[in-house]
């Protein structure tokens, strides 16, 4: 498994844990919890095997565990949080490590209609045990799905 020392998601360091709360490990993937709450439910899907940064670079088999670990975490989400619309990310420019941004859309909530924004100008942290909360229904409806 080829790592990239440069890579957060590869060397798992506080540039993720600063931004993200780790609710499981999945086939083939890693689903976190993002700290950044604009769109309440906001979570990360990460490849979690080796440093790829394109959907095209994984096998076949890969590339369904891979499908099938977001879908299951758009589950999770949809359960929990019950939001109008879940929208799905993959930029990678700025942190080229396959990940989806799972971002739940709600009709009278922030950026509905649009493209949201990775770090908006007025950001939404939650305490301690709101987050605590989260992932742990989170990981209960992981765990369900």
């Amino acid at each position: 498994m080829s790592k990239d020392n440069s890579c957060m998601y590869c060397m798992l360091d506080n540039r993720v844990s600063d931004l993200m709360i780790k609710i499981a490990d999945m086939k083939v993937s890693s689903f976190y919890f993002f700290r950044e709450q604009t769109h309440p439910g906001r979570c990360i899907v990460a490849y979690n095997k080796g440093h790829k940064g394109e959907v095209f670079q994984l096998d076949d088999q890969e590339q369904k565990d891979f499908m099938d670990d977001l879908v299951k975490a758009a589950a999770a989400v949809q359960k929990v949080f019950s939001p109008d619309k879940i929208n799905y990310a993959s930029f990678g420019d700025s942190v080229p490590h396959l990940h989806f941004h799972v971002v739940p859309k709600y009709r009278d909530g922030a950026k509905w209609g649009g493209i949201f924004d990775m770090m908006p100008e007025k950001k939404i942290f939650l305490n301690d045990g709101e987050y605590d909360d989260a992932v742990s229904s989170l990981k209960d409806a992981l765990l369900s799905e």
